[in-house]
């Protein structure tokens, strides 16, 4: 009976995780180049029973097999691309094809994302280019991407040049780090829409193919009808988990009471 209760709250404890995902999801509809999550399952350990036979012999004379639940088998992020927001703003960029801009702090961490919603930090030493939490971005060499005293304009072309501009003379160029990974599935997530080598995704390496779009913003990929059928899939499935601990509580309070 202890086991019944035990997989009946497996049932329960997976599935409110499940629910918190999807709430995850859904507060981040609106956030820039997030990407949707969505938990996978897979059956607890299985025990053989006493006399198991052959396998596909039919019940009851054989092979009979009793699980212990359910549990997590991965969070699975999607990385598709989100939708395209024209902003008009010079310093939002938005890649086209599988490809991350990489971005660098202080002690020489490195990063990437997708998030191209970047400004300018104005420091002792220059002004460079940065994202919403202060991280440089960096350009092919793996340097700091600092705009020249004088800069008016900023042009971004869609093979990832930048020009800086005085008037109509171009005073500088460098050309954005923009890289992908053999597995992208594997990168770790870090934060703030951020991403970081990992063994899994395999080294850095140029992206091809890419486009860059100036002006334009990656929206989130997380599709609220999808959210809203695997909430109510969820929900069913917590309360058929509710309710087979109730009734394995009422069973046991049953056998509890039988000597009375």
């Amino acid at each position: 009976m202890y086991e019944a209760l035990s997989i009946a709250a497996s049932g329960l404890t997976n599935q409110q995780r499940r629910l918190d995902t999807i709430a995850h999801n859904v507060a981040n509809a609106n956030t820039a180049s997030y990407k949707s999550v969505r938990l996978d399952f897979k059956d607890a350990l299985y025990t053989a029973g006493i006399t198991p036979g052959p396998a596909r012999t039919p019940a009851p004379e054989g092979n009979q097999q009793k699980g212990h639940g359910l549990m997590i088998a991965g969070i699975t992020k999607n990385y598709s691309t989100g939708s395209i927001q024209t902003t008009d703003r010079p310093l939002d960029l938005t890649i086209e094809g599988e490809g991350f801009f990489e971005l660098g702090d202080n002690d020489g961490n490195i990063v990437y994302t997708r998030n191209g919603n970047f400004t300018v930090s104005v420091e002792d030493d220059g002004t460079y280019l940065v994202n919403a939490e202060g991280l440089y971005v960096l350009d092919t060499e793996g340097t700091r991407i600092q705009i020249p005293y004088g800069t008016g304009e900023i042009n971004i072309g869609n093979n990832g040049d930048i020009n800086f501009m005085a008037d109509t003379e171009i005073i500088g160029i460098v050309t954005l780090g923009i890289y992908t990974f053999r597995n992208i599935t594997g990168l770790l997530d870090v934060g703030d829409s951020n991403y970081a080598e990992s063994v899994a995704s395999g080294e850095r390496r140029p992206a091809e193919g890419i486009k860059v779009w100036q002006g334009t913003l990656e929206g989130s990929n997380v599709s609220l009808a999808e959210e809203m059928t695997r909430l109510i899939r969820t929900q069913r499935a917590f309360s058929l988990a509710s309710r087979a601990l109730t009734t394995a509580d009422e069973m046991e309070g049953i056998a509890n009471n039988m000597r009375r």
